[in-house]
C-alpha cells in the first residue's frame, strides 16, 4: 500500500501548516498517474495521523486525470485510467501528459474561539 508513503508526506506538511493547531478537514490533489485507490489513502491517512492534531480530520481527494493523445488517430482527450488507451480508435500508440501532481490544497483547521458569553 503505496498510499502510506504518499501519507507521511501529506501529514508532515498538514502538521507543519497546523501548528499544533486542530486540523478538521485536508484537501489533496492527485493525478491518475500516482495510482492512489481513495480507500486506501483513507486508511493510510487515518494511521500517519494518529495521536498528532489532524488525527481526526477528514480527508477529500480529487483525483486529476491524464491527458492523452492518440498519435495513430489525433483524438485529444482525458483518461481516468494510468494505462488509457484511445477511446476512439482503441490504439495504446499514445502519449500521456499530466495526471502525476500530488499537492496539498487545503488545510481547514477547528475553531478554538469561545462562544461568547
Amino acid at each position: 500500500m503505496h498510499e502510506v508513503g504518499i501519507c507521511e508526506g501529506i501529514v508532515a506538511a498538514v502538521l507543519a501548516r497546523a501548528a499544533g493547531r486542530e486540523v478538521s478537514r485536508v484537501r489533496v490533489r492527485a493525478g491518475v498517474q500516482q495510482r492512489i485507490v481513495p480507500e486506501s489513502m483513507q486508511q493510510a491517512f487515518r494511521m500517519v495521523a494518529a495521536g498528532t492534531v489532524a488525527a481526526d480530520a477528514a480527508v477529500d481527494l480529487e483525483i486529476v486525470p491524464v491527458t492523452l493523445t492518440c498519435i495513430a488517430c489525433g483524438f485529444a482527450g482525458d483518461a481516468n485510467d494510468p494505462y488509457a488507451t484511445c477511446s476512439r480508435c482503441g490504439s495504446v500508440d499514445v502519449e500521456a501528459w499530466g495526471g502525476d501532481e500530488l499537492i496539498l490544497v487545503s488545510v481547514s483547521l477547528r475553531s478554538t474561539a469561545s462562544p461568547p458569553r
